[in-house]
């Protein structure tokens, strides 16, 4: 494309990895710029934090827009008023209706703490802990009209140790998090992704 990249980032929360997608662009890391951050709660912490960076943002507040239907509708809307190339799920605590996910086919990517298909859903560290696996991770990827199963485009581990909590699992994970996120971000960009199967592959580099 020959402007630059436009991202949206939805959120529902603090919005740590939006942070960390928000600070890469800014840098230069990702060859795109942040066109908006969007939440469905007014008291998300990351609205503050992305307008502090100058980015702009809006609000499609869930408890007011109903159905579930018209809230999806409203978002594509702001996505698409904001002329978004790429959407980021970024702790965006609602699952995408297939209205959502045909209006950006192939252009909404996902974190998840854990090395998918492993763990998919909420507390996916306190799963891990329980089923007693030595070793963890995060994994961005494509979001399909299941719940955290789309094709994956990045992966890292991360070790559980013996003496991990809930808690320090999933604070060395969200390090990782803040790393690969930004670089997946990145080749989608650069080099562009496709699907083949359930693999996602970057088109040769130049």
């Amino acid at each position: 494309m020959s402007r630059p990249g436009r991202v949206g980032i939805l959120i529902s929360g603090r919005g740590s990895n939006m942070l960390a997608l928000l600070d890469a662009m800014l840098r230069g890391q990702i060859r795109a710029e942040p066109a908006v951050v969007l939440s469905n709660r007014p008291g998300a912490a990351g609205l503050a934090l992305a307008k502090e960076r100058g980015v702009p943002t809006a609000v499609v507040d869930q408890r007011e827009v109903k159905p579930r239907a018209a809230h999806e509708e409203r978002i594509v809307e702001r996505l698409r008023e904001h002329h978004v190339d790429l959407v980021c799920l970024a702790g965006y605590m609602r699952l995408l209706t297939p209205r959502m996910i045909g209006a950006f086919p192939g252009r909404i990517l996902n974190i998840h703490p854990s090395l998918l298909p492993a763990f998919p859903g909420l507390h996916a560290q306190r799963q891990a802990l329980e089923h007693g696996v030595k070793v963890s991770g995060c994994t961005v990827h494509l979001v399909d009209e299941e719940c955290d199963h789309g094709p994956i485009v990045a992966q890292t581990s991360v070790p559980v140790l013996a003496n991990d909590t809930e808690e320090s699992l999933s604070a060395r994970i969200l390090e990782q998090e803040h790393r690969i996120y930004p670089e997946a971000v990145a080749l989608f960009f650069e080099r562009g992704l496709r699907v083949e199967g359930r693999r996602v592959l970057a088109a040769p580099g130049s």
